[in-house]
C-alpha cells in the first residue's frame, strides 16, 4: 500500500516541479493559447500541461516499474502519436481531417495492438447477454475515437476536463483495487497523481482566480484515449470488475453532450465538430455562474453518474434499470441542449432556489 501510494504522490511532485521552469520556458518561446475570439482567458497561458502529465506518466511509470512497456507499447506509441499531434495543433494548425486520421490511426493501435475490443455489452436489456461478434473492433474504434473528441471537446473550463477524468479513473481505481484486475490500480493511481498535479495550476481555487496552465490538444485527447482504454478494458468480460453499463454511466457525461452537440449542430446547418458556445459546461456562464462554482458542481454531477453506475449494480439493480436510465438521460440531455435557454433558464431557476434558501 505504502509503495502504490509513493508513486502518485511522486508524479504529483514531479508534474508541480516540472511546471514551475517551463511555463516560464513556454511564455518566453511563444508557446502560448493567446485569448481572443470564443476564448474566455485574458492572458497568455501556455498550453503544455498535456505534455507535462504525459511526459512524467509515460517516462516515470516505465522506469519506476509501474508500467510495464511489454503489455502497454502499443498504448505508449498512440499516445505519443496524439501528444505530437496535439502539440502542433497548439502550436500551429493541424485541420481537421488529419486530426480525426491520428484519432483512428490511435484507436486502431489500441485496439488491434493492445488487447482492448468491445466484445461484451452484458446484459443490458434483460435479453441475455449481448456482444458485438463481428462488429467488435469496428464499435470499439468508434467508441474510442468518440471519447478522444468528447474530452477534447469538454476541455472549455478551468479544471474542467482535467478534474472530470480524474473523476472517471478514481471510479476505475476503486473498482479495480483488490481484484485479480488490481494491476491496473497503480496506473490509474499513478495517471491520478499527474493530474492533480497540473490541476494545481489549472483549476480555480480560494488561491488562484484563473488558470495559469492549460492541457492542450494534446492533453485532452491523449486523456480522452486513457479513458477508452481502461474503460474497454476493465468491463471487457463476465468476470472484468466493471459491467459495462456502470462503465457508460461512469463516462457517460463527455458522451451525453458531445452527441448531444453533433445533434444541435447538425439540426442548426453547421459542421458537427464546428465550435460554439452551446456545450452544458457554457450554459452555467451564460447562466450567470462563476467558473469556480460551475466546474465543482459538474464534477459533482460526474461523481454521481459514476456512484450510480458502479453502486448501482451492488445494490442489484437490473441491468436493464440502468441501460434505459442511461438512455432517457441521453435524450433527455439531447433535446434540451438543442434550445440552450431551456438549460440556461432551468440552471437560473436552480440559482434562484439555492439564494432564497441561503437567505
Amino acid at each position: 500500500m505504502i509503495t502504490a501510494l509513493f508513486h502518485p504522490f511522486f508524479a504529483f511532485l514531479l508534474v508541480v516541479l516540472f511546471t514551475i521552469p517551463l511555463r516560464k520556458v513556454a511564455r518566453i518561446s511563444g508557446i502560448v493559447d493567446k485569448p481572443g475570439g470564443r476564448k474566455q482567458h485574458a492572458k497568455a497561458i501556455p498550453p503544455i500541461g498535456g505534455l507535462i502529465i504525459f511526459s512524467v506518466f509515460l517516462i516515470y511509470g516505465y522506469v519506476a516499474g509501474v508500467v510495464d512497456l511489454d503489455r502497454f507499447w502499443s498504448l505508449y506509441t498512440a499516445l505519443i502519436v496524439l501528444l505530437v499531434t496535439g502539440a502542433l495543433d497548439d502550436q500551429f494548425y493541424v485541420p481537421a481531417w488529419v486530426k480525426f486520421a491520428v484519432h483512428i490511426i490511435a484507436a486502431l493501435l489500441v485496439s488491434f495492438y493492445g488487447g482492448v475490443k468491445a466484445a461484451y455489452l452484458g446484459d443490458l436489456f434483460g435479453f441475455g447477454v449481448v456482444w458485438t461478434s463481428f462488429m467488435a473492433y469496428p464499435f470499439t474504434i468508434i467508441a474510442i475515437v468518440l471519447l478522444i473528441n468528447a474530452i477534447n471537446l469538454m476541455d472549455g473550463l478551468d479544471g474542467l476536463a482535467g478534474g472530470a477524468v480524474l473523476v472517471m479513473f478514481s471510479w476505475f481505481a476503486f473498482a479495480s483495487f483488490g481484484t485479480k484486475w488490481g494491476y491496473f490500480t497503480p496506473v490509474l493511481l499513478l495517471l491520478i497523481g499527474c493530474l492533480l498535479g497540473f490541476l494545481v495550476f489549472n483549476m480555480r481555487n480560494p488561491w488562484r482566480r484563473t488558470a495559469s496552465l492549460f492541457l492542450g490538444d494534446a492533453g485532452s485527447m491523449s486523456l480522452g484515449l486513457m479513458l477508452a482504454w481502461f474503460s474497454v478494458l476493465l468491463a471487457k468480460s463476465p468476470a472484468a470488475p466493471l459491467e459495462p453499463i456502470s462503465v457508460a454511466w461512469i463516462i457517460g457525461f463527455p458522451i451525453f453532450d458531445v452527441c448531444a452537440q453533433f445533434n444541435r449542430r447538425i439540426r442548426e446547418g453547421k459542421h458537427p465538430f464546428s465550435p460554439d458556445r452551446g456545450h452544458f459546461h457554457h450554459h452555467f456562464i451564460d447562466a450567470g455562474v462563476p467558473v469556480h462554482y460551475a466546474v465543482p458542481v459538474i464534477l459533482f454531477i460526474i461523481f454521481l453518474m459514476g456512484l450510480i453506475g458502479y453502486g448501482g449494480l451492488a445494490l442489484g439493480v437490473p441491468h436493464v434499470v440502468l441501460t434505459l436510465g442511461w438512455i432517457v438521460l441521453l435524450f433527455t440531455h439531447i433535446v434540451l441542449s438543442a434550445k440552450p435557454h431551456r438549460y440556461i433558464g432551468f440552471i437560473q431557476y436552480c440559482v434562484h432556489l439555492i439564494k432564497l434558501r441561503t437567505t
